[in-house]
């Protein structure tokens, strides 16, 4: 089907470990894949449709300007047809392309620390006015994020991280788990549980005409898109590291720290940086089963890299 669009379509095709991406020249649809990881599921065409219809929905509170509905693509006379709802087989996530060089993983090399403290602002009132999740700040909820995280990445021991970095990560944020608990009901009494993104990093930050626009934001799963704010910030400080951009990282953090007036910022970013790193260490050794995913080997290096980075951060857990 993928195939057969793209060629009717003239479009390029990019996929990740959940979709396949038909990017033209002025809109991009989204296909969600069949698949089910336990902590996502498009295992049924109503599922994928659900799941599009809230992505949209979600998406449009930081980028109202990208995203244009969800479109069916059906199955007429043995060929697919985008946009046509005689007969739905599959659903797409209809958006505006955005310009590449308009991405900030594409602008490290221009973008300014004043940029970067703009960028704080906006994520920082964005998540002052998020709905509040307070069910989802509780230590039990993340414990079961970290948990799951370290039970998917045991068959990658030897292939992305080494058994020692492995059990010290472990050891070190059960080592916070066990000295900040009373941190964590701190938080959810101070309001800084919410409705946020779950995926802010570099490839989904666009500084656009219209302003700002953070997209691709989590809709499969609330409990990696709810939860503390810090945490959810921290993906994009932590990927401004992977790169080098410490200075902008440090700009970027300062500001939102500011903005929140966040009194045990300095305690938890070094833990949620890690599990942010390690979560992407884990999503880069997925793509590694996939038969379908064409660069394992680069997949593979980057999961190395994170998980070391992850365990940089464990180290510098108070």
């Amino acid at each position: 089907m993928v195939e057969e669009l793209s060629k009717k379509l003239d479009a390029q095709i990019l996929q990740t470990h959940t979709s396949w991406v038909l990017v033209l020249k002025e809109v991009v649809y989204k296909i969600k894949k069949p698949v089910n990881f336990g902590f996502l599921d498009y295992s049924t065409l109503e599922k994928r449709l659900e799941n599009c219809k809230r992505e949209v929905e979600l998406n449009k509170r930081l980028c109202p300007w990208v995203y244009l509905g969800v479109v069916p693509i059906s199955l007429v006379d043995g060929r697919y047809v985008i946009e046509d709802a005689s007969n739905p087989v599959e659903y797409a996530v209809k958006m505006r392309r955005i310009p590449e060089e308009s991405l900030l993983k594409n602008l490290l090399s221009k973008v300014s620390q004043e940029d970067m403290k703009r960028l704080a602002k906006h994520i920082a009132q964005f998540h002052l006015r998020a709905e509040r999740r307070d069910d989802f700040g509780k230590l039990e909820v993340m414990k079961f994020n970290t948990d799951e995280n370290f039970m998917q990445t045991e068959k990658y021991i030897g292939i992305t991280i080494g058994k020692e970095d492995y059990e010290f990560i472990r050891r070190r944020t059960e080592y916070f788990y066990e000295n900040y608990k009373e941190l964590f009901e701190k938080r959810i009494r101070d309001g800084r549980i919410r409705d946020g993104h779950g995926d802010i990093r570099l490839e989904h930050v666009a500084f656009l005409k219209e302003g700002i626009c953070i997209f691709d934001c989590i809709e499969f799963n609330e409990r990696f898109r709810c939860g503390d704010m810090l945490n959810d910030m921290c993906f994009l400080s932590m990927e401004l590291d992977l790169y080098g951009r410490q200075d902008l990282s440090k700009a970027y953090e300062e500001e939102y720290r500011v903005a929140t007036e966040d009194e045990e910022f300095k305690i938890f970013l070094p833990f949620f940086k890690g599990y942010r790193a390690y979560v992407r260490g884990k999503v880069n050794s997925f793509l590694l089963d996939d038969p379908h995913y064409p660069k394992k080997e680069e997949a593979k290096k980057l999961a190395q890299k994170l998980f070391q980075l992850s365990k940089k951060y464990a180290e510098q857990i108070p």
